[in-house]
């Protein structure tokens, strides 16, 4: 599970890089930046935020391919936090 949490937590740093895909992630969770620090210590936000990669594969892939890590590695990780559902 901590592999997962490293993988969920490299996932927020990338994203936090990423403005346009921060914005995105803020408004399809109805989080803001202000309140970001206490969401992540709530259950099943390190899976969402995996899973907002999981649900766009160009996004995914733009990680993946930033970071040198293989999706079936976000996949797993995604999973063993609690994530369920179709990726695409």
């Amino acid at each position: 599970m901590a592999d997962a949490e490293d993988t969920a937590i490299a996932v927020l740093v990338w994203l936090a890089g990423e403005p346009e895909l921060m914005g995105r992630f803020l408004a399809l969770t109805g989080l803001e930046a202000s309140n970001m620090r206490d969401a992540a210590k709530e259950p099943g936000f390190l899976a969402g935020v995996l899973g907002f990669l999981m649900n766009h594969e160009p996004t995914l892939m733009d990680f993946c391919a930033a970071t040198d890590t293989k999706p079936e590695t976000v996949a797993r990780a995604f999973h063993a936090l609690g994530g369920a559902g179709e990726a695409g």
